[in-house]
């Protein structure tokens, strides 16, 4: 081959090969010039830089080695030794190279940058020699000779893409170092690295070839930190070009910043020291979309494990953390999402985020509420250290949020800690601690009417709290501790849930057993009832009827199933047993299999509530076990965190609870032996409990346990003789329950008590009242002829007609039960005699219940102090009163006795529900509901909750707007489920009501001037307090049936008072009212009524037939002041000596109209305004019992004293003519939101606490008596108004 002129050495130019080494030229065969190549290298390899003499001899071969035949010969071999040798050459004649063209340089070292290209195959003959070369390269810096060169860039831009295509993982550490030389001296020593060369750095970070050459990566992210001092103002004029500037056309990696930034912050943070400041201005750009691109990049930034960056920049976490307040909702998400890898890797910034996570969790996007959960929880389940009380407070008021699925979630991840941290204690006992509340909400949801919300308390406490899962003595263990460790309200939630579940059972077992009777309609109505009812209990109603009926279907075709299913529900299936019935249940209906099956989901979820998982004959006497140790005092209670007589009691109380649901599992002769010991226990409520295990569950006792028996009998002899009243109760019970011989047993207690009764001392009174009157009320036919006698002599004349102490005069109106005087609770558990012994005998043929009933309606009258001696206390006269209250309702309940009640009777009775003292009211109202709601009493006492609107308490009120509601759901609920209940329409339809209302506010002693506004204004807030809760929805043309009712009864005459005319016209009155807010509430009320209505005869009676009432009772003005809560505007002529005004401007004047002081929130008709803030107004300047509001009489009224009680043969008492209620508010008394429900004694003091006055004689009219002495502190309404002047008008025309 031919040679080019090589460029002439200072001596005779002639090319000098070291020893042995023939001249190469192209006559020779490659191998050959290879040969001779090699000892060329070998003899470079030898030379060092201080050999000048060898240096000349060999540099005209130098020159030779770079000729263009050497640098593009085509084999591949001698290029490489060809490149071994100019390595070399640059190293032995450093720092001053042979080659002084910048061409020849260029091509040089573009042709050595391709050779380094064999480093890729670690494996090839070759390798060592490449690796030569890459050393020697980067060991003399060869490549800084190109900083010479104008177009040095793309030298090393070559350079640097083949080290980074050919590191690969076969290379060792020495390889990867020698590049990293070979790269970093010419960044360092560099003037600055160009854009094109800092992209082929930059490139090998971004995700899509990070996951194709990981070593690559490694190599880049090991030259960034070595060269972070120079390459960092590289790096910032990159992103600032493309961040702040837009440029994006300054590279191809543009559209990468975002990742870019991400690795190089993992890199080295300082990389990046003056490009953060600059994510702070996009973090505030107007694009959301670029906001959503930042924020998710700093979220990895903050978030990363050993970060510092929201420590050492400040400004830019504040801005940050501006996002999570983001108009974008995608920006909040993402901010929401970060917290959590935040939580768990930052501790320390928990505080700042605490502030922006708490309003995310009232976000109005449902995601972002439900992702703050996950968030929370997730970091709790890492360490419960790295989330505050705070933060976990978020997510329990979460578990009431509207949207089912952040609900869900909530409820989900508290399970999950607790049963991390409180089951397991996985993090010690100070950590559980911390969660304890856990348990108690997560059952206080069973409350919520949701019935998704009460199937996941459920399967939570299957799976988390007591899991089912467990051994029978550890799951058992779990349910006692956790039973003694809840508050009330869940225990009573948790009693619920046993119950619904046994509700379900037994529904599931009534649906059973008709599929045994023949073929029929009734049955078949009566089975299609139970789906019904079923299905209810189920989630998403609609399709649960349609897969219940399915269910049904098939129950009816597979008599397997049905055993199936009649096994799990039996009351002897063991947990074991039900698991697998659920699984064979399960697997017929899997078939044919589906993706999804709705149907086989919905009937799980019903499997699920049936199947009893956690209580059977084996978990019963685990638990009695653990009652024992409890007793002995070698049960595990300290370290669980109760007292031993915690422990007790509270085991008692599960025991008594299941006693309920599972009867037939207490049947062991162990279990009873150890209920008899606590039988023997001094703790009264433990022996309480005992006893009611025994009534609920003993009635095999006398038959196959004959011992217990015995052991029994006197047990409860003595306790029905000697216990606490409770205790005596449930023992008479008990032994009516479970003994064949009750009436032997009964006798044996019933003589001598009867005998012992001595009213001169009551403290042992109490006990045979109780016993005595429970058992005249089981055995009526045995005990009711020596009752009557008991009841005249000594319950009527001898107790309740004498007053033999003296009460204490402290004024309250209420005092706690220990503080209550003996002789009172005689005297009340006289009342409940009276009331079982009439139960029992169900009948009034001896005219009993009428003298009961006017001895009860007298004591309310004589508001509790029945004899009018003045020596019983004002506390003990409520007791009284409440008493009497609660006797006429119970009396009520049965029909015989109900038809007998007068309306007078039914007045005094409702009255109650406004006394004077706030616990009165409260227990009352409580009673009344649970009596509604279980459709006990007749639908005339619903009407009763109307009064309620007069209630000074807020709360009272609200409470009486939810029993309302309850009511009458429940009452459309049944007619809705019982077809054949429309037979009795008129007893249970809930728009019955109305009449008994009506009835009601027309005989309410509060009503005395019929055309006064205040006291319509009264009537109209009681109307609506029941109309706003029935209109709700206009069914089936309700509201014009409900106008129809009003209006027949004005063409009706009051029963009560057939024949006065002022009585008549305050019942007429009252329907125009009525009318009104009817009128001004529905606009379809117009229409043709569905029926017409049937009026109680007994309240109602019929007019002459020519009688026509077509009057407007209610004045023009008094109309315009119940719609607008303001006078009539006067005609223009009437406006004598008024200001002129300017025209154009509006004047804004002061009224003195009662109804102006309002600016509460009103009903949604503007004819409809409460009186709620005037209300409220009064509890925040008055005192009821010293603690809710008390209500200064606006007048004294000196009560005129009942004529005397008449004796009567049974009874000996008749009513007095007089009744009343407490009276109206004023806003003046001397301490406000004193302590009334713990008794006060400026409440009796200057008269009543209810809401209005003193009790008074309805017949009695203050004007008329010269002894009634007006005491009025009430601040005058005017001058009210012109306190509050402006605003206050204002407020009314919004």
């Amino acid at each position: 081959m031919e040679f080019p002129q090589q460029q002439k050495p200072a001596g005779d130019g002639k090319i000098t090969y070291p020893p042995g080494v023939k001249e190469i030229t192209d006559k020779i065969t490659n191998d050959e010039v290879v040969k001779r190549l090699k000892m060329v290298v070998k003899t470079y390899m030898d030379m060092d830089q201080d050999s000048e003499e060898e240096k000349q001899r060999y540099l005209a071969l130098a020159l030779h080695l770079a000729s263009e035949s050497f640098l593009r010969n085509p084999n591949k071999d001698v290029r490489l030794l060809v490149a071994c040798c100019l390595a070399d050459i640059f190293r032995i004649y450093a720092p001053e190279a042979p080659y002084t063209s910048h061409d020849k340089l260029k091509d040089i070292f573009l042709f050595i940058t391709r050779q380094l290209k064999g480093l890729e195959d670690t494996k090839s003959p070759q390798f060592n020699r490449y690796f030569y070369l890459l050393e020697n390269l980067a060991w003399v810096k060869s490549y800084n000779i190109c900083f010479e060169l104008e177009d040095c860039n793309e030298i090393f831009i070559q350079l640097f893409k083949t080290l980074f295509s050919v590191i690969n993982n076969s290379h060792n550490q020495k390889v990867q170092m020698h590049m990293l030389d070979l790269m970093s001296s010419i960044i360092m020593e560099g003037d600055g690295v160009t854009q094109e060369l800092l992209d082929t750095i930059l490139i090998n970070l971004i995700p899509a070839h990070k996951n194709l050459n990981k070593q690559a990566y490694d190599l880049a992210k090991t030259l960034l930190k070595r060269t972070v001092q120079n390459i960092e103002t590289c790096i910032a004029n990159f992103f600032n070009q493309v961040l702040v500037m837009g440029r994006s056309s300054v590279s191809d990696l543009s559209e990468h910043v975002f990742d870019l930034i991400q690795e190089l912050f993992c890199i080295d943070p300082l990389l990046l020291t003056s490009v953060m400041p600059q994510l702070e201005f996009k973090l505030k750009s107007n694009d959301g979309e670029e906001r959503l691109a930042v924020v998710r990049l700093l979220a990895k930034l903050f978030g990363a494990k050993d970060s510092e960056l929201a420590t050492h920049n400040r400004p830019l976490w504040q801005c940050f953390l501006g996002r999570f307040n983001d108009i974008h909702v995608p920006v909040r998400l993402e901010s929401v999402k970060f917290a959590s890898h935040c939580l768990m890797n930052h501790p320390d910034l928990a505080r700042d985020l605490t502030e922006f996570l708490k309003v995310r969790s009232h976000d109005p996007e449902e995601a972002i509420r439900h992702d703050v959960i996950v968030t929370i929880i997730n970091a709790g389940k890492k360490d419960l250290n790295l989330v505050n009380d705070q933060l976990l407070g978020f997510v329990r008021e979460r578990t009431l949020d509207k949207r089912w699925r952040v609900r869900k979630e909530a409820m989900m991840g508290l399970a999950q800690l607790y049963k991390k941290y409180c089951l397991h204690h996985e993090a010690g006992k100070d950590q559980a601690q911390k969660i304890s509340w856990i348990k108690d909400k997560l059952l206080h949801i069973y409350y919520q009417n949701s019935i998704d919300d009460k199937l996941l308390v459920e399967k939570i406490f299957a799976q988390y709290m007591v899991p089912h899962s467990l051994d029978t003595e550890e799951k058992m263990k779990c349910l006692y501790y956790l039973y003694a460790c809840l508050d009330t309200n869940a225990v009573k939630a948790l009693n619920e849930m046993w119950k619904c579940q046994n509700m379900l059972r037994g529904l599931v077992r009534e649906l059973l057993d008709l599929h045994k009777l023949p073929v029929s309609e009734a049955n078949n109505t009566a089975m299609f009832g139970k789906l019904m009812t079923i299905a209810k209990n189920l989630p998403d109603a609609g399709k649960a009827q349609d897969f219940m009926k399915k269910f049904n279907q098939v129950l009816g075709e597979d008599e397997k199933l049905r055993l199936q299913l009649d096994t799990l529900i039996s009351p002897t299936c063991s947990c074991k047993q039900a698991e697998i019935c659920v699984r064979e249940i399960t697997r017929k209906l899997t078939f044919p299999k589906q993706p999804t099956n709705p149907f086989l989901e919905m009937v799980k979820f019903l499997l699920e509530r049936i199947a009893p998982v956690h209580i059977d004959s084996e978990a019963i006497s685990a638990l009695v076990k653990l009652l024992n140790k409890s007793i002995e005092g070698t049960a595990d209670d300290d370290e669980e965190g109760v007292t031993q007589d915690t422990a007790i009691r509270s085991g008692l109380e599960l025991l008594k609870v299941l006693s309920f649901t599972h009867p037939t599992a207490f049947h062991s002769a162990e279990t009873y032996e150890s209920l008899l010991q606590c039988l023997k226990m001094e703790d009264d409520k433990v022996a309480e409990a005992a006893i009611q295990i025994f009534r609920n569950t003993g009635q095999k006792i006398e038959t196959e346990l004959q011992q217990i028996r015995s052991t029994l009998i006197p047990v409860l002899h003595q306790k029905a003789k000697r216990g606490t009243p409770h205790q005596a109760k449930q023992a008479v019970h008990c032994i009516h329950a479970i003994f064949n011989n009750k009436e032997v047993q009964l006798a044996q207690i019933f003589e001598p008590l009867s005998r012992s009764l001595n009213a001169d001392v009551p403290e042992q009174l109490i006990t045979p009242l109780v016993s005595l009157g429970h058992i005249s009320m089981l055995a009526p036919d045995q005990f009711a002829s020596p009752m009557k006698s008991i009841v005249a002599n000594f319950i009527v004349k001898d107790l309740l007609m004498n007053d033999r102490s003296l009460g204490n005069k402290n004024g309250k109106l209420w005092t706690a039960d220990d503080e209550v005087s003996p002789e009172v609770l005689a005297k009340v558990q006289a009342v409940k005699l009276l009331v079982r012994w009439l139960l029992g005998m169900k009948n009034n043929q001896s005219k009993s219940a009428n003298s009961t009933l006017r001895l009860l309606s007298a004591m309310l009258v004589s508001e509790g102090d029945l004899t009018e001696q003045k020596k019983i206390s004002k506390s003990d006269m409520s007791r009284l009163r409440l008493a009497a209250g609660g006797a006429i309702m119970k009396l009520a309940q049965e029909p015989c006795y109900h038809d007998i009640i007068t309306p007078e009777q039914f007045q005094l009775c409702g009255l109650v529900i406004n006394d004077e003292c706030y616990q009165v009211r409260q227990i009352f109202a409580q009673k009344l509901h649970l009596a509604l709601v279980r459709l006990l009493l007749p639908l005339q006492y619903l009407a009763v909750f109307s009064l309620c609107a007069k209630d000074p308490v807020k709360e009272r009120r609200a409470h009486a707007r939810q029993c309302l509601l309850k009511n009458i759901t429940v009452r459309r609920e049944y007619l809705k489920q019982n077809p054949l209940a429309h037979e009795k329409l008129v007893s249970l339809l809930p728009e019955y009501v109305v009449p008994y209302m009506i009835h009601l506010l027309a005989h309410d002693p509060d009503f005395t001037k019929p055309q006064d506004y205040e006291q319509l204004r009264d009537i109209k807030e009681c109307l609506w307090f029941m109309l706003e809760v029935l209109m709700t929805k206009n069914e089936n043309n309700s509201h014009a049936f409900l106008r129809k009712m009003v209006e027949n009864i004005k063409h009706t005459k009051d029963a009560e008072n057939p024949d006065d005319p002022k009585a008549n016209e305050k019942l007429y009155i009252v329907c125009d009212v009525a009318l009104f807010v009817i009128v001004n509430k529905s606009t379809a009320c117009h229409l043709e009524a569905p029926k017409d209505p049937i009026l109680p005869a007994n309240f109602f009676l019929p007019q002459d037939k020519e009688f026509v009432n077509d009057k407007d009772y209610l004045t023009s003005d008094i109309r315009q002041m119940l719609l607008t809560g303001k006078p009539k505007p006067s005609p223009v002529l009437a406006a004598v000596n008024k200001p002129l005004t300017v025209p154009g401007r509006r004047v804004y004047t002061k009224t003195s109209d009662p109804a102006s002081n309002t600016n509460s929130p009103q009903p949604s008709s503007p004819a409809l305004k409460t009186r709620e803030a005037g209300v409220e107004s009064s509890e925040s300047g008055a005192r009821e019992n010293e603690e809710n509001p008390v209500i200064k009489p606006q007048e004294e009224k000196k009560v005129e004293v009942a004529q005397k009680v008449t004796s009567d043969p049974t009874t000996g008492a008749s009513p007095a003519k007089r009744r009343g209620r407490p009276p109206k508010s004023t806003a003046t008394a001397p301490s406000p939101l004193a302590s009334e429900k713990e008794g006060g004694a400026g409440a009796g003091a200057g008269g009543g606490a209810g809401r209005g006055r003193k009790r008074a004689v309805p017949s009695q009219d203050p004007a008329s008596d010269p002894a009634v002495e007006p005491i009025n502190i009430k601040i005058p309404k005017q001058q009210q108004q012109r306190e509050d002047g402006t605003k206050r008008q204002i407020d009314l025309q919004r």
